[in-house]
């Protein structure tokens, strides 16, 4: 099912619905006159693609903010000991999960009684056919439960790498500028904006420069520290026997940071994977940024494509400018993301690269 739902068929379904929720939140941000919370909003906007683009719900804007607000309640007590005390995190973890079944439970019935308008198969369709192709009809718990599950996929990893992708523009501007410049090659940005239709899933695919960017903040700012796997068969490493059954973990972190194909690894520096050096070349287990084996991340490619995008319209259509005096430090609990969120000050462009001062709400809110 997961095959089908992240497939490129699928990817390229949903991508013109990724952009207008990436080219609305931009309008957001650079028409507000203070700076923003980047990984607050970043949080925000990986939510709203999950509800809007990957489950194809129809949710107000007031309600999907209150299900926003549900949802990282749920998220922050999503770890908490098991302790069912009144005011335990555990409760509140609990709370929070019923009441964001019910938001959902309501959006799938929406969801299923209408069916006009549709332009494309989101993932919960394909949830959804998928299970009638196996003569197995979904019952609504199961249906909540692949819902939340596929929230949960999209929300605070994607969010964590697209801080950090922003954090890294701002601070190395010749790598923006080198971005641009692949853009206006291809054809895509020209006299300051993308052209229309010039954004198919294979014309992204093919700026390579813009993959090597990708690939360097998910090098140096994997979202997550490691994952888990349980031994199938006693093997030996480094002269100690690993048993059968156990538990392992694995670090992303520490094979990126001590892989010895990388060189200067703590610098930032996308040329790395550029045709020229390709450091990624040599072995298969060097660079995991979404895990390796059999039990990889199946939405990996929808991570890397909403980044893409989204680099691609920061490139394209916004100035942005650091509003402290100093880079934050940065955190790796529960995901990577700087300590105060990263204050940024954005501004809208037009067509000519010019600053536009905009304080109206008609921009905001476009449906996909």
């Amino acid at each position: 099912v997961f095959s089908k739902i992240f497939s490129h068929e699928a990817l390229e379904s949903y991508l013109p619905k990724i952009q207008v929720v990436i080219k609305d939140t931009l309008r957001a941000w650079s028409s507000n006159p203070e700076s923003i919370n980047v990984y607050h909003e970043t949080q925000k906007l990986t939510f709203r693609m999950a509800i809007r683009v990957l489950l194809g719900f129809r949710i107000p804007d007031e309600e999907l903010s209150r299900l926003f607000d549900v949802y990282q309640q749920f998220v922050e007590n999503v770890f908490s000991l098991p302790v069912d005390l009144p005011f335990s995190g555990y409760r509140r973890g609990i709370r929070a999960r019923e009441t964001l079944q019910k938001g959902l439970e309501k959006a799938i019935q929406e969801k299923l009684q209408n069916t006009q308008g549709k332009d494309y198969a989101d993932a919960l369709d394909i949830l959804i056919e998928s299970g009638k192709e196996h003569g197995k009809e979904l019952t609504m718990q199961e249906l909540k439960d692949g819902t939340l599950e596929l929230i949960f996929a999209a929300y605070a990893t994607t969010a964590s790498a697209s801080t950090s992708l922003i954090m890294q523009l701002l601070k190395h501007p010749r790598v923006l500028e080198k971005l641009r410049e692949e853009l206006r090659s291809k054809g895509i940005l020209h006299n300051g904006c993308i052209c229309e239709g010039s954004l198919r899933l294979d014309n992204i695919n093919s700026l390579h420069y813009l993959d090597c960017v990708i690939k360097e903040v998910l090098r140096l700012f994997t979202p997550i520290s490691g994952g888990y796997r349980t031994v199938l068969q006693t093997f030996e490493l480094d002269g100690f026997q690993i048993p059968k059954g156990w538990s392992v973990m694995y670090s992303i972190r520490d094979t990126h940071d001590t892989a010895p194909v990388f060189k200067d690894v703590d610098v930032f520096d996308p040329d790395r994977f550029g045709q020229g050096r390709s450091e990624d070349k040599d072995g298969r287990f060097h660079y995991l940024p979404f895990g390796g084996g059999v039990r990889t991340c199946l939405g990996k490619h929808l991570a890397k494509l909403f980044l893409k995008a989204l680099a691609i319209e920061l490139a394209s259509t916004s100035r942005f400018e650091l509003a402290t005096r100093t880079f934050p430090k940065i955190t790796l609990v529960p995901v990577v993301h700087p300590v105060d969120g990263l204050k940024v000050k954005f501004f809208g462009l037009d067509s000519n690269q010019n600053e536009i001062l905009t304080g109206t709400d008609a921009m905001l809110g476009a449906t996909v």
